[in-house]
């Protein structure tokens, strides 16, 4: 008998709602543990993107000659509403809000169509750097979309099941992490780079003049640096879930292990992210398919092997 989802123990209704607040909850982390590591300190680092965000909403909204608004307009609310559907498979207090027999291919699906929203907020202003922008977002998400595959499905072969709450009941004995390293490594920076973030930010790089953010303002840089930041802490999320044991630990309650689980995944993600300088949008795209593409293939070969020899039995 498979396990209940929060629809099912909280209605739907309620369910949604608190699947939303907690990716809302994970986006203000991230741009709270961004602003510490840029600031260097702590104070005010939650109030800030609070204030940030406010100001956004009554800020008005750039316009440009001959824009496409309606695909603008789609795209950057897409990208926020395309984050919070990962998180829809995600193990919230051991449950999903929505739970399929393929809740891997879910969030890779969810991140596919992250790629065309970014694409839309390139395309849909009508400029030149906005669209050189949204090229190399298309360069860099093909390139980062086979490593991601692959780390996920690496964990789905272990655990001998592609839903999200199988990977994490299997790693009672023994955190995949352990041995998946390359994986969750590849999972984590696939993740940042489809958030365009750290080093795999040239396709808002300040070369051309913001790129794909260039003509963004008011309602529609506040929806899209939330969804950035909402789709990073649900990657975080899904990372400890498939790699990390999700809420196993010993002593606190499972939902306390999952939070601190995740806001170190966060941190380290922010942290190294700021530290490690941004790549060339030629280097980024020969690191993911020269690099991450074979190291994922060799890590699945290596996870395959111990399948068959009973490892995860």
């Amino acid at each position: 008998m498979p396990e209940q989802t929060l629809a099912e123990a909280w209605g739907l209704a309620p369910a949604v709602l608190g699947v939303v607040a907690v990716g809302l909850i994970l986006g203000l982390v991230v741009a709270a543990v961004d602003r510490a590591v840029v600031v260097g300190g702590t104070v005010g680092t939650v109030a800030a993107p609070l204030r940030d965000g406010a100001r956004l909403l009554f800020e008005q909204r750039r316009t440009t000659l001959a824009p496409d608004r309606l695909l603008w307009r789609l795209g950057c609310a897409a990208v926020p509403t395309l984050a919070l559907l990962s998180l829809a498979v995600v193990p919230v207090g051991g449950r999903t809000l929505w739970s399929t027999s393929a809740d891997l291919v879910w969030f890779n699906a969810m991140e596919a169509l992250l790629w065309a929203a970014v694409w839309l907020v390139g395309w849909g202003p009508n400029a030149v750097h906005a669209l050189t922008g949204g090229y190399r977002f298309l360069a860099q998400g093909l390139a980062y979309e086979l490593p991601l595959m692959f780390a996920l499905i690496t964990a789905g072969l272990a655990a001998g099941s592609l839903r999200t709450t199988d990977v994490v009941t299997a790693q009672e004995g023994l955190w995949f992490v352990v041995t998946m390293p390359v994986a969750f490594v590849v999972f984590v920076a696939s993740a940042a780079a489809f958030a365009f973030w750290g080093p795999f930010t040239a396709p808002a790089g300040p070369d051309i003049a913001g790129g794909v953010t260039s003509e963004l303002s008011g309602v529609d840089r506040l929806l899209v640096d939330l969804g950035r930041a909402v789709f990073l802490g649900a990657a975080a999320a899904m990372a400890t879930a498939l790699f990390l044991g999700g809420d196993a630990g010993p002593w606190l309650p499972g939902p306390v292990w999952f939070l601190l689980k995740t806001f170190a995944v966060v941190t380290a993600l922010v942290w190294v992210g700021r530290r490690v300088p941004v790549l060339r949008p030629d280097r980024t795209v020969e690191i993911g398919w020269m690099v991450l593409v074979p190291m994922t293939l060799l890590q699945a070969l290596v996870v395959a092997v111990l399948v068959l020899n009973g490892f995860y039995a």
